[in-house]
């Protein structure tokens, strides 16, 4: 078996990295860290994990959904102060709920970037794979 350690990177694809490094610094609160490729790909870190926003041609989500299950999810500290900002920065939210008693458990709140991919905010009062 494969003994893994953490998850290093991961990567979102985005159809202007100037505007979604502005929005996933400003706005999700992830610190910039490079800008490379003539443009083309955005480090940024992620609370200890390197996301890494990818230029495509657009459109990049061509079918709206609300998420069906495909997101990528944000632990934060202050829940309601982390939607408040949101809030205070026309970001939508699209759907929340509180959710106990399964894998990953607490309060969260869905919303789109730029590009519509969907984001979770959450206040992770339990995740069944904790240690």
């Amino acid at each position: 078996m494969v003994g893994l350690k953490s998850v290093v990177h991961f990567s979102i694809p985005v159809s202007d990295i100037e505007r979604s490094t502005q929005f996933y610094s400003d706005i999700v609160g992830c610190r910039h860290l490079a800008t490379v490729g003539q443009g083309t790909m955005s480090f940024l870190d992620a609370a200890g994990t390197c996301l890494i926003l990818v230029k495509r041609e657009p459109p990049i989500n061509p079918r709206p959904e609300d998420h069906g299950g495909v997101h990528h999810s944000f632990a934060v500290a202050d829940y309601r102060g982390a939607l408040d900002h949101l809030r205070q920065n026309g970001v939508e939210i699209t759907f929340e709920e509180d959710r106990q008693g399964g894998v990953v458990n607490g309060p969260r709140a869905y919303f789109h970037d730029p590009d519509g991919t969907v984001l979770e905010f959450i206040d992770l009062t339990g995740y069944m794979g904790a240690r």
